[in-house]
């Protein structure tokens, strides 16, 4: 046990007495203000309740570290790849759409693109996911295309006619 003459820690004044030794002259049942903890504003004690930044939830996951019980990007569950959208699907749809509302090359060229696109989905159908976008893109060319035709038929009718009776 320390004296009442004891300092106490480095830099504290010797005549304060040392809140980390026990007061010799205190009467039993008599509270020690230097015992009592700091409080923080709000009545919360340091550290209490607030997590520590520096340690780690165990039960969180670091997101820049693989999950081992999750399949990794592209794998099925069940082994094998995880079937992707074929990569001309979209480019299919859209020349449709475009051949049918503005220009009829478009429509040639979806309907070519569509016919490969399709032999490749057929060729491996667990592959590829999309084969809707591809079945509509080709419609879509097909109706465009024959639209096209027709209206080429038309105007080529009107022209035939408007050139024969102007020539009378």
């Amino acid at each position: 046990m320390s004296s009442p003459s004891d300092p106490g820690p480095p830099g504290q004044d010797p005549n304060e007495p040392n809140p980390y030794q026990p007061n010799p002259y205190q009467q039993p049942g008599e509270s020690n203000p230097y015992q009592q903890p700091y409080q923080q504003p709000g009545g919360q004690q340091p550290g209490a309740s607030q997590p520590n930044p520096y340690q780690q939830n165990p039960y969180q996951q670091d997101p820049y570290q693989p999950n081992p019980y999750q399949q990794p990007y592209g794998m099925s569950p069940y082994g094998g790849q995880t079937p992707q959208p074929h990569p001309q699907g979209t480019t299919v749809l859209v020349l449709g759409i475009v051949g049918l509302l503005f220009c009829g090359i478009a429509g040639i060229v979806g309907l070519v693109i569509g016919n490969r696109a399709l032999k490749d989905i057929d060729a491996n159908p667990a592959a590829y996911t999309n084969r809707q976008n591809v079945v509509v893109g080709r419609i879509l060319s097909i109706i465009g295309l024959v639209l096209w035709g027709i209206g080429i038929v038309f105007y080529g009718i009107v022209a035939a006619v408007a050139l024969s009776s102007g020539a009378q």
